[in-house]
């Protein structure tokens, strides 16, 4: 499997932390805003991973999560860890 569908994987997890309404507004922004990391092709692959990594660790340690929330991004970061 090649990087690029790789990160569509993980496009699709963060796709649905977005679309959950049962998780907070600033949760579902972040998971916005690490796909735009990801799929940022100006930035080497690793400084993307390391950057969604660290975001996707701020907001899985947001108080206000959801655990399936935290288990969703859990999983993400697990993904992204295969990348780097």
């Amino acid at each position: 499997m090649s990087t690029d569908e790789k990160i569509e994987q993980i496009v699709d997890g963060l796709n649905m932390i977005s679309e959950d309404t049962s998780i907070p507004r600033n949760i579902r922004r972040g998971a916005d805003e690490v796909k735009q990391i990801l799929r940022s092709s100006n930035d080497p692959i690793d400084l993307r991973v390391a950057s969604a990594t660290s975001k996707l660790d701020d907001l899985a340690n947001d108080p206000n999560i959801p655990l399936h929330g935290r288990t969703l991004i859990w999983n993400i970061m697990s993904r992204l860890e295969e990348l780097a």
